[in-house]
């Protein structure tokens, strides 16, 4: 198959017409302006936070220690199970996977357990912000079996305007929001968890 080649002058008038463009200034509407006072407020941050995350999949456990929850993950039959974990929160579970010895991330495909810190929670949501800063490897939280991610439950806001408040002007980089395990829906509504990242979610919300 072949294409047409374009003639200099068909050339020079797609350029006339795109530096046009260019050139043109397009006038835009301000931001609208925010009312705090009307944003939305929960009395109960925390259990609405796992109430939320609840509905997208995920599952919350308030504990307060780091004992406690390799307990609870030592419960779960995915967890005893698994031979490959990373793990950048070492005094909750020991990683079996040196993720400092690793340059090629494609080696991280067959982890299946990846237990991360998160920043802070929305509660409106049930999202948590993620630093890829805190992260040896991106990819270590999309491409294992099961995710566990631990925060403060007093790092908790109730919106996505707080939320962009707190992370600022973003620095060069990687962060990212998750909420629940990964999911997709046909054109049936027929809901999938699991489709293409974690199968499983879960928080666990410290002091």
């Amino acid at each position: 198959m072949t294409h047409p080649v374009a003639t200099a002058e068909q050339s020079h008038s797609r350029q006339v017409i795109l530096d046009r463009l260019r050139g043109r200034m397009v006038d835009a509407p301000d931001l609208p302006q925010i009312d705090p006072g009307r944003l939305i407020r929960f009395d109960d941050p925390v259990a609405h936070f796992e109430q939320t995350l609840g509905l997208v999949g995920g599952q919350s456990h308030r504990v307060q220690t780091h004992a406690e929850i390799r307990q609870i993950l030592s419960d779960l039959d995915e967890f005893k199970s698994a031979q490959r974990i990373a793990s950048t929160v070492p005094e909750a579970v020991a990683p079996t996977v040196d993720l400092s010895s690793t340059d090629d991330p494609h080696t991280l495909a067959s982890l299946d357990w990846t237990i991360v810190r998160g920043e802070f929670g929305v509660a409106e949501n049930g999202s948590i912000w993620i630093d890829g800063a805190t992260l040896p490897h991106r990819v270590m939280i999309f491409i294992a079996q099961y995710l566990a991610i631990v925060i403060s439950r007093e790092q908790l806001v109730d919106q996505m305007h707080q939320a962009y408040m707190r992370i600022g002007t973003p620095a060069p980089g990687f962060g990212v929001f998750v909420s629940g395990p990964s999911k997709t829906a046909d054109i049936e509504q027929s809901l999938v968890l699991g489709a293409h990242g974690c199968r499983k979610l879960q928080v666990f919300l410290l002091p």
